[in-house]
């Protein structure tokens, strides 16, 4: 399985000469094995750059795994060509929101006035199918999906596929003792190959923003240890910290993971992994 990454940021976009190593484009991450169509991990910004690399001629098959709606996550749904193409096929699943399923909230959103296209105007064929607490396969991947907290409806993914196993948590409310882990997150990460998790706040910033759904990279980091993973990936980088600081963030939390921790990265747009 090879593993992309083409936007890496949260909360909104933010592509200046600050951010140019890293990217500021929003979430999302392509799953792919030779001969079987792509998973992406949400919808955020880098979708566009993703589909410049999918075929235009109405051939494009595709699934998405979408963590929740807010906008960092589905704003790039509408600057997809692959799916505006007569014969193209995508299958978006993503949790409920306040008892509405998926479709009818995509549909809220991508319309006028606020997109000047619906998206039952694109020509290829988009299908969304509600997901929760459910294990489930897409071709030959095998999906766990369960329940995160956030703010709002969030699940993460666990997608076994091709013999490696990857788990994308990209938003994640860290209890206020920063200890405790939920169990439906350990359920997601136990053992996997890699661990895509959000990993917006330093210890100071989580104090000032507790409740605004996310964790500080430490607390990814326990996570990591306490599922046992392989490598952790810092995702869903606060638009805030430019490359200097994400150098800064990133040898540090290395650091303190040790020769005995799991491996860390740090997303950045372009970034490959070969499992």
């Amino acid at each position: 399985m090879e593993v992309e990454f083409y936007g890496v940021r949260g909360s909104c976009p933010c592509p200046s000469e600050s951010t140019r190593r890293y990217g500021g484009n929003t979430a999302c991450v392509a799953l792919r094995v030779p001969g079987e169509d792509p998973i992406v991990l949400d919808l955020g910004t880098g979708l566009r750059r993703f589909g410049e690399t999918q075929p235009l001629d109405g051939s494009f098959r595709g699934t998405a795994l979408v963590t929740h709606i807010h906008w960092d996550h589905i704003q790039g749904l509408p600057f997809f060509p692959p799916a505006d193409r007569v014969g193209a096929q995508f299958d978006i699943y993503g949790p409920a929101q306040d008892g509405e399923p998926l479709g009818t909230v995509f549909g809220n959103f991508m319309r006028p006035p606020y997109f000047p296209v619906q998206f039952q105007e694109l020509r290829g064929r988009i299908s969304f199918h509600d997901v929760t607490d459910e294990d489930l396969a897409i071709g030959n991947a095998k999906v766990r999906v369960r329940p995160v907290p956030h703010t709002g409806a969030t699940v993460g993914y666990r997608v076994s596929w091709d013999g490696a196993t990857v788990t994308y948590i990209s938003d994640h409310q860290a209890p206020l003792d920063l200890e405790s882990i939920d169990e439906g997150v350990l359920a997601l990460a136990d053992g996997a190959d890699v661990l895509i998790h959000d990993a917006q706040y330093t210890a100071p910033e989580f104090a000032e923003k507790s409740h605004w759904g996310h964790c500080t990279i430490d607390y990814a980091l326990r996570v990591a240890r306490s599922a046992g993973v392989s490598t952790l990936v810092m995702f869903h980088h606060d638009p805030a910290h430019d490359d200097d600081q994400m150098d800064r963030l990133l040898a540090e939390a290395q650091e303190r993971s040790g020769p005995a921790g799991p491996k860390v990265l740090a997303a950045y747009e372009g970034l490959a992994l070969h499992l």
